[in-house]
């Protein structure tokens, strides 16, 4: 028996490589399964666990959450591009980074807006704000996409206008069956519903000094998406869980709940656990493959489980009958954990397990949620507002909501 075995793992410096992270990650999994089937034994000869062992669990549960935090920040930093691209080296990228760069530090705006006349851009305002380089654009969108999960899993349209509007078949055309004489009449016509998702202003205004500005190993551009994806991701992984659709994306949490047998289009359906704010004591893991199988099956195998870490952390303890786990470790570095064998997309603003609370959805997100991106990021330099500081007042247009009511269901913790 390894030492791993006998005592709760402990949070290491972080590993340089996804290759060692990930053999941390394992070994505590390792030790985590040990310990729990040691505190299950427990429950089955004395009716309960002893205090150590149930402490133990506990504390190598959150060193797996830790553990798996530093592996997805790993994966995230090799997934991240260096800026410029493919087309980096092109004479036209070149020029246009160059001119921006003079923009940003100088607020000379000559050579972009030759260049934006040069290439009849309609993206730019004539009243001084631009678009940023490709390069840059491209940075802050690879990184939101890892970092926001929902972002990751739903269709993503990019479009020029302010709305976009979808009509979706709610119900198809009617067929029938006739002999080979009998009448033809008219059959029924298919239902359609328009579904409007607008675009909404998501806004970051870092500073900084001339002097920085004016110092030439400073890359501006890199500092400029470093300083605002985290705050774009930050707010659209929390809109496109639960925003309320008003001056911001409407999450899927924020829609009218039913109980999945009185579903109806328009809404989203639940499952209950039926127990208040906990799975219930006996065979709790049925809830989760009652919402599995709700779906059809054309959603269900594409489903992808979204929790946080805590409810991920619950469900880890669960077997199935044969004593296997349900929650299974990524099969590799860089890959996601699985529930009964569907990926698990950590999504730190689900809610966390409590009475009445939707702490899991199951679904197909890409036929399921929508997000809405209107075509580039634009950035305004103004050094006059609060000098000695220069402005950069950085604009995104985003909106999002649900285009498919059936792709999605909840868990919800409560009795009925």
């Amino acid at each position: 028996m390894t030492e791993i075995h006998k005592t709760a793992p402990e949070i290491k410096a972080v590993p340089e490589t996804m290759t060692a992270a990930f053999d941390d990650f394992m070994e505590a999994f390792e030790a985590f399964k040990e310990t729990n089937d040691r505190r299950l034994g427990e429950i089955e000869q004395k009716l309960t666990a002893d205090v150590v062992t149930r402490d133990k669990v506990d504390r190598i549960n959150r060193a797996i959450d830790e553990q798996k935090r530093v592996l997805d920040h790993l994966a995230l930093k090799k997934a991240r591009p260096a800026l410029g691209g493919s087309g980096e080296g092109s004479l036209e990228a070149a020029e246009h980074k160059a001119a921006f760069s003079a923009y940003m530090r100088r607020g000379d705006e000559n050579a972009l807006r030759a260049l934006e006349g040069k290439a009849m851009s309609v993206g730019s305002a004539a009243d001084g704000g631009y678009l940023v380089p490709p390069e840059t654009d491209t940075e802050i969108g690879r990184r939101l996409s890892a970092a926001s999960p929902i972002r990751a899993l739903a269709t993503v349209r990019q479009v020029s206008g302010s709305v976009l509007k979808k009509p979706f078949a709610t119900s198809g055309m009617a067929a029938g069956w006739v002999a080979e004489t009998a009448a033809r009449p008219q059959t029924g016509n298919a239902q359609l519903a328009e579904l409007s998702f607008p675009t909404m202003e998501l806004y970051a205004m870092p500073a900084a000094t001339a002097a920085l500005l004016d110092d030439a190993a400073v890359d501006v551009e890199g500092w400029i998406a470093s300083e605002v994806d985290i705050v774009f991701a930050e707010q659209e992984g929390t809109a496109f869980v639960s925003g309320d659709g008003t001056n911001k994306p409407k999450g899927f949490l924020s829609y009218t709940n039913v109980a999945d047998a009185s579903w109806s289009w328009g809404n989203i359906g639940y499952i209950a656990t039926g127990a208040a704010g906990a799975f219930k004591a006996s065979n709790p893991s049925d809830t989760l493959f009652d919402t599995v199988y709700s779906l059809k099956a054309g959603h269900r195998q594409n489903g992808t489980f979204v929790m946080n870490r805590k409810t991920q952390g619950t469900i880890r303890k669960f077997k199935d009958t044969d004593g296997n786990y349900l929650w299974r470790p990524p099969a590799s570095a860089g890959q996601a954990a699985s529930l009964l064998g569907f990926a698990i997309a950590e999504a730190e603003d689900m809610p966390d397990v409590a009475a009445d609370s939707f702490a899991i959805a199951f679904g197909d997100f890409r036929s399921g949620y929508l997000v809405v991106d209107r075509t580039g990021v634009r950035v305004l330099r103004d050094p006059y507002s609060a000098k000695p500081y220069v402005l950069f007042y950085t604009t995104k247009r985003v909106g999002g909501g649900v285009q498919n009511f059936e792709a999605i269901k909840l868990v919800k913790f409560a009795a009925s």
